[in-house]
């Protein structure tokens, strides 16, 4: 096999293997891992801080869904939405095994040290924060000490001996107690906080591309001495490119910007290995680190190329908007604007719906047609999908082995 700088197999070749075998597997790039998902199972491979996979696997979800999300278009919406929540509890959990929720509350702990040190500082205190800090844990180990060592010399002789053993078992049950309340509390603020991540998200969402668009549009039509046209389907026509082009380049900015974190870099690069693992076992070659890396790094059915897609699809569907609103004649007025993006809102589902067809049909063929709209997204991958190692391989192929069904039911 022919290699490039990228350590692939050219593309010919590439698209050939590839249409060995479809599969419908597919995945998610966590914090240090990945999870896929199968037809009937479900598995996330996470390294720990000491460079060990932690794998976790579970039924998949989707595979017991009402009749009505089976059909095209509803499937779409619910694979959607199902996808986005256990993508986010995934990512929490990653978080976790990978130890990167210690080392933020380590970063805290340093940066609120830093903060009792200028205050101390400005008090003229000598003493730097860390060690008012240890004192304070000094303090408090002495206490708890003293409090133990105050049980302990409370006579027990004159207790019975089965009062005395009730008292050691609840002694022992204590700490384990105290531990799931912690974890009951914790859990709880975890779901509190993904509640209210996930709305503002979607708050900021329905901002950033539903009313920013259309009103810069509105801004621009008064700027520009030949906005708008007088012919009212082409200003309606030239209305929804620009919101569509202007969704585009808040997307691929947003891209472009995250990439720069570290953090997000490395996950870009497990992104790559979700991918070109889905390539090898579609390619019907072994899973191993050689053949995974010789693969592909953009996939069509990419999560990125179905954002693109419902941003393409919603560009398409606003055309009819402007013209519905002329027919019915409220093409203008004050709440024209505000009734525009309610309707866009509800659309959503739809568009989802679509975008979803769409993406699992440029799954399925390989033609000048899924080519066309394959496009975009396979050229925004390139800022999403980057060239992962050797190690973030190994945690593909272990969480996609998992989920390989024994009755070759995620063939397509």
């Amino acid at each position: 096999m022919k290699k490039n700088r990228n350590n692939e197999i050219d593309a010919a070749q590439a698209e050939k293997i590839a249409c060995a075998k479809k599969t419908s597997i597919g995945g998610q790039a966590l914090l240090e891992g990945i999870m896929m998902k199968g037809p009937k199972m479900t598995a996330m491979a996470v390294r720990d801080p000491s460079g060990k996979i932690v794998l976790e696997k579970w039924p998949t979800q989707s595979a017991n869904r009402p009749k009505i999300f089976k059909l095209p278009i509803f499937r779409g919406v619910y694979g959607f939405v199902e996808s986005m929540l256990s993508g986010y509890k995934c990512l929490m959990r990653s978080a976790e095994l990978s130890g990167l929720e210690e080392l933020e509350e380590e970063l805290a702990r340093e940066k609120e040290a830093k903060k009792q040190a200028k205050k101390n500082e400005k008090k003229g205190i000598e003493a730097p924060a860390e060690e008012v800090v240890a004192e304070s844990a000094e303090v408090e180990a002495a206490e708890e000490a003293a409090e133990a060592a105050a049980e302990e010399t409370t006579p027990l002789e004159e207790a019975p001996v089965e009062e005395a053993a009730s008292e050691e078992a609840v002694a022992k049950e204590a700490p384990k107690a105290e531990a799931k309340k912690k974890d009951k509390e914790g859990s709880g603020l975890t779901t509190g906080i993904m509640i209210i991540a996930s709305v503002l998200g979607i708050a900021l969402a329905i901002g950033l591309f539903i009313m920013l668009p259309t009103f810069i549009y509105g801004w621009i039509e008064k700027a520009v001495p030949f906005l708008p046209f007088e012919n009212a389907a082409l200003n309606s026509l030239c209305k929804s490119f620009f919101e569509g082009i202007f969704k585009i380049a808040i997307l691929v900015g947003y891209m472009a910007l995250v990439t720069l974190m570290k953090d997000i870099r490395r996950t870009f690069q497990y992104h790559g290995a979700e991918h070109k693992t889905i390539f090898c076992y579609e390619s019907g070659l072994e899973l191993t680190v050689e053949n995974v890396r010789l693969q592909r790094r953009f996939h069509p059915r990419c999560g990125t190329s179905f954002l693109v897609l419902m941003l393409l699809v919603g560009m398409f569907v606003s055309f009819f908007i402007d013209p519905l609103f002329m027919l019915a004649g409220l093409y203008e007025g004050a709440g024209y604007l505000a009734l525009r993006a309610l309707v866009k809102l509800l659309l959503l589902p739809l568009i989802m719906g679509i975008g979803y067809e769409l993406i699992k049909f440029a799954g399925r063929h390989d033609n000048i047609l899924t080519r066309i709209f394959s496009a975009p997204g396979l050229w925004l991958q390139r800022v999403t999908v980057l060239e992962p190692t050797d190690d973030m391989i190994e945690c593909a192929i272990a969480a996609f082995k998992e989920v390989i069904p024994d009755d070759n039911s995620d063939k397509f």
